[in-house]
Formats: structure tokens, sequence, C-alpha cells
């Protein structure tokens, strides 16, 4: 964070004939996190003013309070320990867990509770925020943070009124007693914000009196995140531009595995794409499209080899599977895959992405994630998806999976159809996946699949009734 002037807002060596083909990058918006730190004294509205600034995500400093010992617990629970003090705060956890989030990765945020003095068993996973709120008394007191925020914000209210609104919540919130609190008030909170709160007024980039009360420091606030968003959507939106434009020339990657064009396939097709098809027969059809979809997926899963006895007692030599196979569904289209998905593999654990595009820009934009815990092991991981064509959604949903730690080469992205353009920029990204896919098209393709799906069901249901 640079030192800039504090505005202060009153209430008024390879040789030349070698190719070396490198791999393409790919940034989700999501893998420079904006992190704002808000300081200031207890009850100085430090809370209400970061949740007004952005409502999509807060990270309470609560959370980094450390695990207290028997001794400091009963001195917890006699109002006696200083918990205004920075040796309160772990600030190495802190620390790790603000630069994974910059670096786009998950984080285990730990849950402190005050009514038992102590960090809680589960913890709170957080993933993908564009843009962070730290907010704690000592939002801006450790250089290691400080170097980690894009703009730091220092909230500033007279004593009784950060006393009224510490009795307020404490009492509300933590269970805590009045005397006790006004102890602790007068024993640590006054003293430690004198020396140690304070002073971190001089590296805040904005000082704010009056917290949410102060609208014009709130709309400049606001600002400066909308600016940040659009910024990062401008820059990712351009990414995919350079990865569409270098991807034109190259050729397509063995690793794209296109079901060969028999009769059968092409029959189906047919019955598929003909607008006078029953939604009887588009199910029905779908499902054995998708099931042979899925089959040849699994043929490019982890297999290794072993010998079994008949009960003829023949000796045969084949193969079984190295691990678990779960599958990943993005939302919506690839739900079409899920009847298929269960006749293939009935125990199959599955998780599931909403990746929606921007109305506006044509961004595609992470709204929903859930994921089997320990995905990262699994021996293979299915990305289901009924159509691609930009590579767009594809793209974030393969980051993601990365982020959690699952390996290149043991996802296989099974989908109907696709186009060159979106295998190109997937494949030249993450050369190490498999992509499965029915029907492989010169062009784009607007999203037609899962429509005719939900107006099939629906008309079936329907006829039902």
């Amino acid at each position: 964070m640079s030192a800039s002037p504090i505005p202060e807002i009153n209430g008024g060596g390879l040789e030349s004939h070698v190719t070396v083909q490198k791999r393409a990058y790919y940034s989700p918006p999501w893998a420079d996190v904006s992190i704002i730190g808000v300081a200031g004294s207890s009850g100085s509205g430090k809370s209400t003013l970061s949740q007004a600034i952005v409502k999509k995500l807060n990270l309470p400093w609560d959370s980094f309070y450390k695990t207290l010992t028997p001794a400091q617990s009963k001195l917890a629970f006699a109002n006696e320990y200083d918990f205004d003090s920075p040796d309160a705060i772990d600030f190495d956890v802190l620390v790790e867990k603000l630069r994974d989030l910059k670096a786009g990765k998950r984080a285990e945020i730990p849950v402190y509770s005050f009514a038992k003095h102590s960090r809680l068993e589960h913890t709170t996973s957080i993933y993908s925020p564009h843009v962070l709120v730290l907010e704690g008394i000592f939002a801006l007191y450790d250089p290691r943070v400080i170097e980690l925020l894009d703009m730091g914000i220092y909230c500033e209210a007279d004593a009784d009124t950060c006393l009224s609104r510490r009795l307020v919540r404490d009492v509300r919130e933590r269970g805590r007693d009045i005397e006790g609190i006004i102890k602790q008030w007068f024993g640590f909170v006054k003293p430690n914000f004198e020396k140690f709160v304070e002073p971190q007024r001089k590296v805040a980039d904005l000082i704010v009196p009056r917290g949410i009360e102060n609208r014009v420091a709130l709309d400049m606030m606001v600002q400066f995140v909308e600016k940040k968003l659009f910024e990062k959507s401008r820059h990712h939106r351009d990414a995919l531009s350079r990865l569409e434009a270098a991807s034109k020339d190259s050729p397509l990657s063995d690793r794209v595995v296109v079901l060969n064009d028999t009769r059968q396939l092409k029959f189906m097709n047919t019955i598929l794409q003909d607008i006078d098809t029953d939604p009887e027969d588009f199910i029905f059809y779908f499902d054995r499209l998708a099931s042979l979809i899925i089959e040849q997926a699994l043929n490019n899963a982890h297999f290794e080899a072993k010998k079994i006895i008949t009960p003829q007692g023949y000796e045969y030599k084949g193969l079984v599977s190295t691990g678990e196979v779960c599958a990943v569904i993005v939302l919506r289209g690839g739900s079409a895959f899920e009847p298929a998905l269960r006749k293939t593999i009935p125990d199959c654990r599955t998780g599931r992405l909403l990746i929606q595009s921007d109305y506006s820009t044509g961004e595609p934009e992470l709204h929903y994630l859930r994921l089997p815990d320990d995905i990262a092991s699994q021996e293979s991981v299915l990305l289901l998806d009924t159509q691609m064509a930009t590579g767009g959604a594809a793209l974030m949903a393969v980051q993601v999976l990365v982020d959690h730690g699952v390996q290149q080469d043991r996802i296989v992205l099974a989908t109907y159809s696709a186009g060159k353009v979106g295998l190109h920029r997937l494949t030249s990204v993450f050369p190490e996946i498999t992509v499965v896919v029915c029907n492989m098209l010169d062009y784009q393709q607007e999203r037609w699949v899962e429509k005719s799906i939900y107006l099939s069901t629906k008309n079936e249901l329907r006829g039902k009734a």
C-alpha cells in the first residue's frame, strides 16, 4: 500500500532454430483479490461500514483471535484477558489466509466463539471473492498485512459513542454482562486504543469520521470498489480475447476425443436436432448419447492391470480402477447428464458449479460452488456440461478444480457439443486435461440442449397430469 497523503473527510538460453510451444496463461478474475482494511477503535462502526461498502463478503477480524490456554481462558471468563492487545491476534495465520486469497486459492477461516473463548472445530471456507473487506482494530497494524491491502481505512468516533456501541454489541451478540464490559473498557480497551490503535491512523489511505453516517466517505469507498471490479472484468475479457486470437492457427490437441461418427450416432443426433421430435423421444435419445459420452470419458480414467480367476477356472487379465471417480456438474446444462451418470456409475459422488455469463459484458462469473471435500484425492474427476461454445465457462470450471488441488491429468471434460475455438482455448491453457465431445463444430452455437431438455420434461409432465 503506497504512502499517499491522507485525505481526511470532515462531516461537513535456447538456440534460435529450436521452437518451444509455451502453455497459454489464464487467470480468473478472483486471482488478484482487492483487499480493503478497515481499522478503528472498538465500537467505532467498522463492521457496519464494512458491510455497507461491499455486501458480497466480510471477513471478521474476530476469526483470528489466538486459541487461549486454560489459564488465559480463566482470565477471559473473568473479563480480565486483554483482547485489545496485538498479542491476542494470530497475525501469522491471518497473513497466511490473506496470501492464499490474494493468490486465488481457497482459504479455511477459523471461527472464534466469544461465549466459549475458544476457536470452534468447524471453519468457514472462502473462495473466489473479487473484493475482500478485512475489518478489525488491528487491520492496519502488521506491516505484512498492509503490504497486501489495496486500500486502508480508519474509522473514527468519539469515546462515548464507541462505549455505548460496545455495550449494546457485547450484551446482545456475545452474552456478556454490563459490569464486565465496563471493566474491560477502562482496563484494556481505552489504554490499548491510545497505544496501538490510534497510531494506525498514520498509515490509512482514508480517515472516516462518524462511520456509516458519513455519506461522502461511503460514496468514495463504493466508487473505489466499483472501479476495481470494472478493471478486473475488463482485464478478464481482454485475456479471453487474446486466448481466442492465439488459438486460431494452432492445431487441435490430441487429448480431445471425438466420438466415432457411426450411423447409430448420426441417427440419434438427427432425432435430437429435429424440431418435430417428441419430448419423450428427445429425453430418451439424449440419455442414450449421454451414456455413450460418459462411457468414453471413463475410458480416459486411470486403470491398472489385474489378473482374476473366472468361475470356470480360467485366468483373465483385466483392469481395475486405481481410485474413485467423482463428477462435477456445470449448472444448469450439465444436469442433463445426471440420469445417464446414475445409470453408468450409480454411487458416483457429485459436486456442482454454477457459472453464468454477464448479460452486458459476456464475461463468465462463478455464482455457486459445492465440491466433494476430498476432491483433490479422487483418481478421476468428470466435468459434465452439455455444450461449450467460446470455452470461457469451461476455462473457469477447470480453474476452480485446479485451485482445489485436482491435477490436470485427472480431469476429463465431457460435453455433447463444442466449438473448435473453445476447445483450442481450453487445451492451450490446460494441455493435460482430456476432453470428450460428441459433436465438434466449426462455429459457435447457442446453448439449446438444456432448453430442449427443460421443455421436453415440462411437456412430458404436463401430458401425465
